[in-house]
């Protein structure tokens, strides 16, 4: 292809989303919620999780949706499996701060209540609140036929538990362990629905690298629950720090628990899953900005000491999770890529 004709490289930001804009937001958000705070918040915003002490427990929140990955399951008419994803999202986020998931508030507004896509879509909620280990305590269900067309709908959902881990310091020299994820999880949909749009393919196209499924198909596939191997490791392995890979990829996430201490990272020391390579090959993504929009196949990360690598290895694939040690911690703050 000639320079001419190359198509200009896409970006998260030229599809719409600003990871810059929703920093900047947060950072002014900040003042605005410490100054509600009570003497039991412990913490500020910017964790995976909010902190609150109540008597000996201290209860760890958080709240997620799933974005634009509905677009995909409305569009494949398959509502099975985004509730698996919302779960997810908020669980794998109290976890990273060191909770055990309790229970989970769900929200669910649409144009139109169809009690049998409400039913279906809730199934996925109960199927990931199983696996998560939580309740499914409650939710809203609200119909808002001015706000949502038709069959348009958003989820949201809440989970609450309780601090049961607080990882020591990392140090310089621990190893960065990642966990596979399944695949893009909830993030980054907005690029990889542009990538599609304007590139010319098609969701109910079945592609060959990726074993003939169609890339709807694919595309649903339900964020990784990591709890319960997680907290196995708790029990046995020295675990330093603990980061949830979601919007920002490694390079925002990764440094978020780290405590001032940074990560030098390789990222062709784990296999990156096929569809992501090929959404990077038809919207000619550079691999940083693959890296800060995506997982790119680490789903979840922790810190461990070097010693600790194998025990910590052999636990996560006794509960079926492939891991890699992908990098080292640092003294240089923030992501660094070898």
């Amino acid at each position: 292809m000639s320079d001419r004709n190359r198509r200009p490289e896409m970006t998260y930001e030229g599809a719409g989303v600003s990871i810059k804009r929703a920093n900047q937001a947060v950072e002014w958000l900040k003042p605005l919620a410490a100054s509600t705070y009570r003497p039991e918040v412990k913490g500020g915003i910017g964790g995976f999780a909010g902190a609150f002490q109540v008597g000996d427990t201290e209860l760890l929140a958080g709240a997620d949706g799933v974005g634009s990955k509905l677009l995909v399951a409305l569009a494949e008419n398959r509502l099975d499996t985004i509730g698996i994803d919302l779960v997810a999202m908020n669980v794998n986020d109290v976890l990273a701060a060191g909770g055990e998931p309790l229970f989970f508030l769900d929200y669910i507004a649409l144009g139109r209540l169809v009690p049998e896509r409400v039913r279906e879509l809730v199934q996925g909620i109960v199927q990931g609140c199983r696996e998560a280990g939580c309740a499914l305590l409650g939710g809203e269900t609200a119909e808002l036929p001015d706000l949502y067309r038709g069959n348009e709908f958003d989820l949201s959902g809440f989970a609450v538990g309780r601090r049961v881990f607080r990882p020591e310091p990392p140090r310089p020299g621990d190893i960065v362990l990642g966990l596979a994820s399944a695949g893009f999880h909830s993030n980054g949909y907005q690029l990889i629905r542009t990538v599609i749009r304007e590139t010319g393919h098609h969701l109910s196209a079945p592609i060959a690298e990726m074993g003939h499924r169609t890339l709807g198909e694919v595309l649903l596939t339900p964020t990784r629950i990591y709890v319960k191997p997680v907290m196995a490791l708790w029990q046995r392995v020295p675990v330093r720090a603990m980061a949830h890979i979601t919007g920002g990829g490694l390079m925002e996430n990764l440094p978020r628990t780290l405590l001032g201490l940074g990560a030098e990272i390789d990222p062709g020391s784990w296999p990156w899953p096929v569809e992501m390579r090929l959404v990077q090959e038809w919207g000619g993504i550079k691999e940083i900005e693959m890296l800060r929009t995506f997982n790119a196949g680490i789903g979840y990360t922790v810190v461990v000491p070097k010693d600790s690598v194998q025990a910590a290895q052999d636990i996560l694939s006794a509960y079926g999770i492939a891991s890699y040690a992908i990098g080292r911690i640092i003294e240089k703050s923030g992501v660094t890529l070898r």
